[in-house]
């Protein structure tokens, strides 16, 4: 009897004090933030380390490599097509940017209003952006085609050109080829997300301004556009991220050519990594990229951290 007795009373003093121990939220959050600690350091943290480290070695494929500390790095000053790399993905970014913002802020501005169809319209402009990758970067090199262009065969029924364009084989129009995928691609992502922020805003304000004289334009820019400001600069920072390092859609449409014209950060490290087996100059080309994307964010976010309190 008085061993039962002593059981339960174990029983409950340690049920009691793991209820105390969840009790305390620094436990708690612990127990429930360790799972998402153990996906991060599995899929983020790990792969970035043994990136450092084969930057930081002679490593091939099939040879582990010694440790040679920035030679890789070093001999990255002296590559040309690094560096035609490095100023391609700046433009790239630039001008992609610039244009999904003012492509994206346009629609958003029209779906705004109320008109027939506006559910199925919105829905429509998503597709683009619901679309895989690769089967839409595949559609539009059909439609880049020298040969089968739908492009070039539109423009010679109009009386626009006489010669068929290569449009992925020279240099210039690859490149600018390459930007209007992305634009298309990237648009619906801006507008939708500027819609959402445009529903937030209180057409009162706009009726207020409306009442005393304020023309469109007007209400715009000194209403809607200072809203909408902190929206904006959240999408145009996952956008510099995810444009910066772009890989399926360059690598589909011209995987870094014609004569290396289109290489970005990610296409180069891939054809040196995986193409020639040189794992080392791999992971410091992709390295390279993120002292510039930590820059880029941390600016980003101190201004919208600016914006939000102003």
């Amino acid at each position: 009897m008085s061993s039962a007795t002593t059981e339960a009373g174990v029983g409950g003093i340690r049920r009691s004090r793991r209820r105390m121990l969840f009790e305390d939220e620094r436990w708690l959050a612990m127990a429930l933030l360790s799972p998402t600690i153990l996906l991060l350091g599995l899929f983020i943290a790990y792969p970035f380390v043994t990136g450092v480290m084969l930057s930081l070695s002679n490593a091939r494929v099939g040879v582990p490599g010694e440790f040679v500390g920035f030679a890789n790095f070093a001999r990255l000053w002296n590559d040309p097509i690094f560096a035609k790399a490095v100023g391609n993905t700046f433009i790239y970014t630039a001008v992609t940017t610039v244009f999904k913002l003012a492509l994206g802020l346009w629609l958003a501005v029209l779906l705004n209003r109320h008109f027939r169809g506006k559910a199925l319209v919105r829905a429509f402009i998503l597709l683009p952006f619901i679309i895989p990758t690769v089967l839409s970067t595949f559609a539009w090199k059909w439609m880049f085609d020298p040969t089968f262009s739908v492009l070039n065969w539109t423009f010679r029924t109009l009386g626009l050109i006489d010669t068929r364009i290569n449009w992925l084989g020279d240099p210039d129009l690859a490149m600018l080829s390459v930007m209007i995928v992305n634009i298309w691609r990237g648009v619906p992502f801006y507008a939708i997300s500027l819609l959402a922020g445009l529903q937030t805003i209180s057409p009162d304000l706009h009726e207020a301004a409306a009442i005393d004289g304020a023309r469109p334009w007007s209400r715009f820019w000194h209403i809607t556009w200072p809203l909408l400001l902190p929206v904006t600069m959240v999408v145009v920072l996952f956008s510099v991220i995810q444009t910066f390092a772009d890989f399926q859609l360059v690598y589909v449409l011209t995987a870094g050519g014609p004569a290396n014209a289109t290489h970005l950060f990610a296409t180069y490290a891939y054809q040196v990594a995986i193409g020639t087996g040189l794992l080392s100059e791999g992971a410091a080309i992709s390295l390279a990229m993120f002292p510039v994307l930590f820059l880029v964010v941390i600016i980003q976010l101190l201004y919208i951290r600016r914006v939000e309190t102003r």
